[in-house]
């Protein structure tokens, strides 16, 4: 609520829309709905199986991708990132809002026998919208945005503790994803959470890289979205799991398992790009 603001606006509020690129982000998606898909009709395409298509895709963009591509890569890849990051939760919250209540209309129905509102349904998927755009991650991008299209410089005295309190943002985040980690169990959902948890860490990364190159997408753009792809499971997936009391306790032990695992394979993703690009 403070510090992701701070680095966010004050990174986007010297870039000016016509130098963003947005092909990396839209194949980015391409890849992500495949994975998508793949999970949700394998897994029976009930709210479970929307639920796993979403651990097997949604990345932790923020908290360790944030530190992790700015200090490996720097600005311009930074850059790269939040304009994925800008829809990034939009997009994928939204899409299994969508499917989620879709697939529970569809389950209530075929149970009772009786119609489901489907006013109730769009109102839902509507609220999502809005809480995706008013939401400490997408609204500083989007505000830091349209300030540099202004071509107004931000005041000193404001700019200074901006620099202060997103500089501070690395560092913490990656401590809190550290400490969240010492209140997980995984218990007997290991060898399903090692499943979900090679197809967000290695499986996304490589459709991701491989379709990005068939589109003829090189250099550091092909770099940033591959290394994005392989990132761990973000913490939004548990909320829709508890939201829809649906495989709470695996997607718990996938995100402990994701998060650690990827100690292995940001390194591997990582190094394998830097060769290849």
């Amino acid at each position: 609520m403070v510090l992701t603001p701070a680095l966010l606006l004050r990174a986007m509020s010297s870039v000016h829309i016509e130098q963003l690129n947005f092909k990396p982000v839209a194949l980015y998606f391409v890849a992500v709905g495949i994975l998508y898909a793949t999970v949700f009709l394998s897994h029976g395409h009930n709210t479970r199986a929307a639920v796993l298509g979403l651990a097997a895709t949604f990345s932790n963009t923020v908290m360790i991708g944030i530190p992790l591509i700015g200090l490996a890569y720097g600005q311009a890849a930074l850059v790269m990132l939040l304009t994925l990051i800008s829809m990034h939760a939009l997009i994928l919250l939204t899409v299994t809002t969508i499917v989620l209540e879709f697939v529970e209309a569809r389950q209530l129905t075929s149970t009772s026998h009786a119609s489901v509102p489907a006013r109730h349904g769009w109102q839902t998927v509507l609220t999502a919208i809005k809480n995706g755009i008013i939401h400490p991650v997408p609204l500083p991008i989007i505000v830091g945005l349209l300030f540099a299209q202004t071509d107004l410089e931000i005041p000193e005295m404001i700019d200074q503790p901006l620099r202060l309190l997103g500089s501070a943002f690395g560092p913490m985040a990656l401590l809190l994803v550290g400490a969240t980690l010492t209140q997980v169990r995984v218990g007997s959902h290991f060898r399903s959470a090692l499943g979900i948890s090679l197809l967000k860490n290695l499986a996304l990364p490589a459709l991701v890289a491989g379709i990005c190159w068939l589109a003829g997408l090189r250099g550091l753009a092909w770099q940033v979205m591959v290394v994005a792809a392989s990132l761990p499971m973000g913490a939004n997936v548990f909320l829709f799991a508890q939201r829809y009391q649906v495989a709470q306790d695996l997607v718990t032990a996938s995100m402990a398992v994701s998060t650690v695992l990827g100690l292995a394979t940001i390194t591997l993703v990582m190094t394998l790009v830097s060769l290849i690009a």
